[in-house]
């Protein structure tokens, strides 16, 4: 029953649920990308070298025969997985530089004292007048 309880505590502490979301929103996030670069990046970048569609780039490694299909090697697609990783990596960069400047600006401002050592330095600044 420990192992139980124990695994029940681990799943519902905050950094687990935390990271369960994140991932969740990662992955459709990364759907998202890829749709971007497929279809909007890619299309004007194909048309700009003359009307190239990158998904449809390959070298053929051997050609089709009767009902074995050809062997290719899909280098427009990689490609395409390649900047669909620049834009995520450029994505994350942003998010993190932003969480970074939230946190330094809350580590600059200066905690207030508690009230016992403000309370101590009146009574130390009254004894210092006398």
């Amino acid at each position: 029953m420990g192992m139980l309880k124990e695994f029940k505590e681990f799943a519902v502490k905050g950094n687990v649920v935390d990271m369960a979301v994140g991932i969740i929103i990662g992955a459709a996030f990364g759907k998202i990308v890829s749709s971007v670069v497929a279809d909007v990046i890619m299309p004007p970048i194909g048309l700009a070298l003359g009307g190239v569609d990158f998904s449809n780039l390959v070298i053929v490694l051997k050609a089709a025969a009767d009902q074995t299909p050809a062997v290719t090697l899909n280098y427009g697609k990689f490609i395409q997985t390649c900047i669909d990783f620049i834009i995520i990596a450029f994505a994350i960069f942003l998010l993190v530089k932003g969480i970074n400047t939230l946190k330094r600006k809350e580590e600059e401002k200066p905690a207030e004292p508690p009230k016992q050592e403000v309370l101590l330095t009146e009574i130390r600044d009254l004894l210092k007048k006398k």
